[in-house]
């Protein structure tokens, strides 16, 4: 069994864990600092530092994800990645589902040699701005043993293999 180990950079950040026995995916946490500053992209691509903050007390530190907005969300951990693996990273269907927070570039690959902080890239797409919180879930993680394989070019183009008829986005005549 391979085991992902994992450091982390503060002693409150929250360590990624399983939910229930049967999850297929470990969840992680973004690790907001007070008055620290997270990458935003904002819908006009301009990359901005927005400073997280306290709005009120209940919530604790937060961040502002306004629409349109691509967030860089801290983990606050480091992986360490065996080799021939890779760590995936999808969002929470509740996180989806109820804030608009979607990954824009659908899945998070982390591969075996990057050595820096975990981030969760983060999208709202929804009419509102939305708040995340210290230690809120944000994504699902998962480690994936990688299948190596050659690349190459051929001379032959490809052949029809099924049945099936129409081109990109169609997978029947119906």
């Amino acid at each position: 069994m391979a085991i992902l180990n994992y450091y982390k950079l503060y002693d409150d950040v929250h360590e990624p864990h399983f939910a229930t026995e049967g999850s297929a995916c470990f969840d992680l946490h973004c690790h907001l600092i007070q008055n620290n500053p997270v990458t935003i992209y904002e819908m006009d691509n301009k990359k901005v530092l927005r400073l997280t903050q306290v709005y009120n007390d209940e919530d604790g530190v937060q961040l502002a994800i306004n629409p349109a907005d691509r967030v860089l969300v801290p983990t606050g951990l480091i992986f360490n990645i065996p080799d021939g693996h890779s760590v995936r990273l999808h969002t929470r269907s509740s996180i989806s589902l109820k804030k608009g927070l979607i990954m824009p570039n659908s899945e998070g690959i982390i591969d075996s040699d990057y050595y820096h902080q975990a981030f969760v890239m983060l999208y709202n797409s929804s009419a509102d701005e939305v708040r995340i919180s210290h230690g809120e879930r944000i994504a699902q993680g998962e480690l994936i043993k990688n299948y190596q394989h050659e690349i190459e070019e051929t001379k032959n183009i490809p052949e029809q293999k099924t049945t099936r008829v129409g081109g990109f986005g169609s997978t029947g005549v119906n």
